[in-house]
């Protein structure tokens, strides 16, 4: 191979690399999202004039429309801590987690996670489980229809088979464990219940589910949480009716009513279908 005088004495430059497209629109969007993060690189302005500023407006309007969607989707919570403290909880959110859908119908899913770890908000240590019912009462909202289990479809069991019978779960259903009197909480802050004192008030367990066009909350009896979980799980009635006795007081907020529970079962609309246990 021959090299001529022209080539080592005028070398070809070495062009850089450009910067791949996934990273640039990550930088980008880190940018926009968290104000304390560094401009992006190659930031211009049509009139070549203080771009920043224009970033700053535009960065600012996604700051808003994301906490405004945040405070859509968490009402109560909103209430609780006042629009000043919402917002700025919110921002530390959006800069934290960014939303990875254009939909914003389930931005906020780890909400209730920050919010546990958010130290300006420690002495609410029962923020985070309102917040979850908020979530759970959105994703139903938006949970496939389905037609509930009706009371007949269950009389028409023969009583010493109702042990082996499992359950097909509402697609809008969810249950919730708190350590605190969670339910009650939403409810003052909901609109559905006077403000009063949560003084002597213990844990409370809760099914949220849309069986027609509304979500509803139901506060669970003692031992529902692991009762309603079991059949959501598939087990059959003999057996979750088992576990839910079996998780005790210091388990399942105190001793498993059996007639509490199965009033919810029939009236809520928590599951859809009826199968017989194979055995």
């Amino acid at each position: 191979m021959s090299v001529t005088r022209s080539a080592l004495t005028h070398p070809q430059p070495v062009l850089a690399r450009p910067m791949p497209v996934r990273q640039i629109l990550s930088r980008f969007a880190t940018a926009v999202t968290d104000a304390e993060a560094d401009l992006p690189e190659g930031l211009s302005s049509w009139t070549g004039a203080r771009p920043e500023r224009r970033f700053d407006v535009y960065r600012n309007d996604v700051r808003v429309g994301l906490t405004g969607a945040l405070a859509s989707r968490f009402p109560a919570t909103v209430r609780i801590v006042g629009e000043d403290f919402f917002s700025a909880m919110a921002t530390a959110y959006v800069a934290a987690h960014p939303p990875r859908s254009p939909l914003l119908l389930a931005y906020g899913e780890s909400f209730a996670d920050f919010v546990a770890g958010f130290a300006p908000a420690a002495r609410l240590a029962f923020l985070p489980d309102v917040i979850r019912i908020e979530a759970a009462r959105g994703c139903a909202y938006h949970a496939a229809d389905a037609v509930a289990l009706s009371p007949e479809m269950l009389a028409s069991v023969p009583e010493k088979q109702l042990g082996h019978l499992t359950f097909t779960p509402h697609p809008s259903l969810s249950i919730l464990r708190s350590a605190h009197p969670a339910v009650t909480i939403w409810e003052m802050n909901a609109g559905l219940r006077p403000l009063a004192s949560i003084a002597g008030l213990g844990p409370e367990d809760a099914l949220v589910v849309r069986p027609d066009m509304l979500v509803a909350v139901h506060r669970l009896p003692p031992g529902g949480a692991s009762f309603f979980a079991s059949l959501s799980h598939g087990i059959c009635l003999g057996e979750a009716i088992g576990f839910a006795t079996s998780a005790g007081p210091d388990g399942d907020l105190g001793e498993f009513d059996l007639t509490a529970n199965l009033s919810v079962l029939l009236s809520s609309g928590a599951f859809t279908h009826v199968s017989m246990e194979d055995h």
